[in-house]
């Protein structure tokens, strides 16, 4: 197994996926149960749809980067981070991450019924941690996210913002190799957002490599250096941040809204 200083002083990116494309085929009528379903396909009537959620990507990040993935709703970007995090498997093409990756996306990871400390151990334990160094780790954890009153209670009792701050001083405080965030830091308060904004500064400090989702171009352009626009599946800008964050908006924002500006 390659060490810390091994997986540094390796040139190769951390993240490289190479023509990658995923492709679901769904039903293009809607049918309400499986015995209808079941019917129409034994009798060939069921009219299978293929919907190509990644189409051809071809992404590379080095170590110690922050990366941005901007893009509408829908534009697969989410499908893009289950990739790299390798719990959605491409329809084809390749894909190689090199080191530890801490997916941070809201809700995932965590058991409801279970108390935030019982969560704390769980997500642990699926990124390999031991019970005991859990342990040596969960005061600091609890004191980031601000839940030492609740850290006894049960997960379905908690706010949204609650468990954002949970998944992240979870995801963060075990320090991976690779952060994938997924939209979480909009959900907590502003003083909670730069609070993570100082801790993913240190994650990238320590050469550590950074891929957020947001819908903020603000953040984006404020954590990273790098932007990747995805449309449609496909990667249709990828560049400085602000340049990129830039041609996104201009994009988007409706021709009315120009002439008016005018």
């Amino acid at each position: 197994m390659p060490t810390t200083s091994d997986l540094a002083s390796d040139p190769r990116p951390v993240i490289d996926l190479r023509d990658v494309c995923v492709s679901y085929r769904v039903p293009q009528e809607r049918v309400l149960t499986f015995k209808e379903y079941l019917i129409r396909w034994l009798r060939g009537r069921v009219v299978i749809e293929e919907l190509h959620a990644l189409s051809h990507v071809n992404l590379q990040v080095g170590r110690g980067e922050a990366v941005g993935i901007i893009g509408r709703n829908g534009a697969g970007k989410t499908t893009l981070m289950k990739v790299i995090a390798r719990v959605l498997r491409p329809t084809s093409g390749i894909v190689t991450v090199r080191g530890a990756v801490a997916p941070l996306e809201l809700g995932t990871g965590f058991d409801t019924e279970l108390t935030g400390r019982e969560n704390v151990f769980l997500n642990g334990a699926i990124m390999g941690r031991s019970r005991k160094e859990m342990q040596r780790r969960l005061a600091d954890i609890v004191a980031f996210a601000e839940l030492e009153h609740f850290i006894d209670a049960p997960l379905r009792t908690y706010s949204t913002g609650m468990v954002t701050r949970l998944g992240f001083a979870v995801a963060t405080d075990l320090q991976p190799e690779i952060l994938l965030v997924d939209e979480v830091l909009s959900v907590g308060d502003i003083e909670f957002q730069q609070k993570c904004a100082m801790r993913i500064a240190e994650f990238l400090a320590r050469g550590a490599t950074l891929v957020l989702v947001s819908h903020s171009p603000e953040q984006v352009v404020e954590l990273c250096s790098r932007a990747v626009w995805i449309h449609e599946g496909k990667v249709v800008m990828d560049g400085a941040s602000a340049d990129v964050v830039r041609a996104f908006v201009d994009h988007a924002t409706p021709e009315h809204v120009h002439s008016a500006a005018v």
